[in-house]
C-alpha cells in the first residue's frame, strides 16, 4: 500500500531531521550490511564450531548430529560472507558525499530519491 502525500512528506521530515540531529546513526541505520570486522570474525567462529562438531558427529557415528553441525557450519560460512558483498549502489553518491554540483550532501540525497518516486 503506498503512502499518501502528505504521510510521505511527513517521513521524509522525519528522515531529514535525523540526518540532520544525528548524522552517523541516521548512516547506521540505512547501512545496515556495513562492513563490520565482528561479522566476519563472529561468522568464522561459528563456522570453526560447525567444523569441529561435524568432526565430533564423524567421531560418534551420529548422522543427525552430523546434519545439525554442517547446518551449524553453514550458518557461519553465510554470515561471515554476507560481510564481503559488495554494497547495493555503491557507484552511486551515498547521503555523505557531495555532487559535484555542489549544494548541500543530504539535499541532494533526497532530491535523487525524489527523481526516482517520480519515474517509477
Amino acid at each position: 500500500m503506498a503512502l499518501s502525500d502528505r504521510e510521505q512528506r511527513l517521513l521524509d521530515e522525519l528522515e531529514r531531521g535525523l540526518y540532520e540531529t544525528d548524522a552517523n546513526f541516521a548512516n547506521k541505520l540505512g547501512n545496515p550490511s556495513a562492513k563490520t570486522p565482528a561479522r566476519l570474525i563472529a561468522g568464522l567462529a561459528i563456522g570453526l564450531i560447525g567444523v569441529s562438531l561435524i568432526v565430533f558427529a564423524v567421531m560418534i557415528r551420529v548422522a543427525f548430529f552430523g546434519v545439525f553441525a554442517f547446518l551449524v557450519m553453514l550458518a557461519g560460512l553465510i554470515v561471515a560472507s554476507s560481510n564481503l558483498a559488495p554494497q547495493a549502489g555503491s557507484s552511486q553518491n551515498q547521503p555523505g558525499q557531495r555532487k559535484s554540483s555542489g549544494g548541500s550532501p543530504r539535499r541532494n540525497y533526497f532530491e535523487e530519491r525524489w527523481e526516482k518516486r517520480q519515474r517509477e
